[in-house]
């Protein structure tokens, strides 16, 4: 059966619906009220959809079955890839744009694959490599400017290459420290930390007021809410569900399909017009995912 054979693939694949769709709302709502109190919101909308998830399908609202050894990488793996990975990444934003910042996160599943064989010992079979590298092709080629200017500041470009390592080295440590324990709960245990690390850094920048007030903000709270399920609650969870039964790298490249599939949709909320290079991209992208079921 196709579904039991590639279920982690699936789930990938899922994983970068909802992000595409979480992308979207967190934008607008970005828009409204700003990034740092959108960050901290979702994840805090995260922490409470996960709960009581869990209390309902395990019978508990906070983890409290995982063990030291979970706590201990999940909780890394939160601070790393919830916290760091996406300040580095909108700080890369302000120096050399999105664009260009999309462009160096792109790397991400070579950077998970090349971890992984190292960390995790995963060895992937040269039918997988070719799928990675043709789907990071199609990526690059839809992100990318008509002219890629190389001469960014390096600063910009470290920046960005440290939000790539962080989605990369929390995805990583995620599988490490969940092991076969529940995908939900693992998902909250990071969250949490991601929580924390946020809510200190919100503390010590003293914008807790502006935090408040977004909170206060009803578009924005509706566009946070609809992100928050689609995001750190329905698709991180799937994320981890993802690595749990297939290949780091495997389900990276599958969830980096995002700017493939964000172009549509964000055409007609953005007014963005769609050039034939990104649906040339989308096609080669769409290719390489495909060689992933053979």
């Amino acid at each position: 059966m196709l579904l039991q054979s590639h279920i982690g693939e699936i789930a990938s694949l899922l994983t970068a619906i909802c992000w595409t769709l979480s992308a979207i709302f967190f934008e607008k709502a970005g828009r409204r009220v700003g990034s740092l109190s959108v960050n901290i919101i979702r994840i805090f909308l995260g922490v409470i959809f996960l709960g009581l998830t869990t209390l309902v399908t395990r019978g508990m609202f906070f983890p409290m079955d995982a063990t030291p050894y979970n706590w201990f990488w999940l909780g890394i793996s939160g601070i790393v890839g919830f916290f760091l990975g996406d300040l580095f990444l909108f700080r890369s934003y302000l120096i050399i744009g999105s664009r260009t910042s999309q462009l160096v996160m792109s790397l991400a599943p070579m950077l998970t694959a090349v971890i992984g064989w190292f960390f995790l010992q995963e060895i992937l079979s040269p039918k997988s490599i070719l799928g990675i590298v043709v789907s990071v092709t199609g990526i690059m080629i839809v992100v990318a400017g008509k002219r890629l200017k190389l001469n960014v500041p390096l600063r910009g470009f470290l920046y960005a290459l440290g939000g790539a390592l962080g989605q990369a080295i929390g995805l990583i440590l995620s599988k490490k420290g969940m092991g076969d324990y529940d995908a939900v709960a693992a998902t909250q245990i990071r969250a949490i930390f991601g929580f924390a690390a946020f809510a200190l850094l919100v503390t010590f920048m003293r914008r807790w007021k502006r935090v408040f007030l977004a909170a206060c903000d009803k578009e924005g709270m509706k566009g946070i809410t609809v992100g928050a399920v689609f995001g750190p609650f329905v698709g991180v969870a799937l994320s981890l569900y993802a690595v749990q039964h297939t290949e780091t790298g495997i389900a990276s490249a599958l969830m980096a399909l995002t700017p493939i599939f964000i172009i549509v949709p964000s055409a007609i909320m953005f007014k963005e017009k769609i050039t034939p290079r990104q649906v040339i991209g989308a096609v080669i992208s769409i290719a390489g995912a495909t060689i992933f079921f053979l």
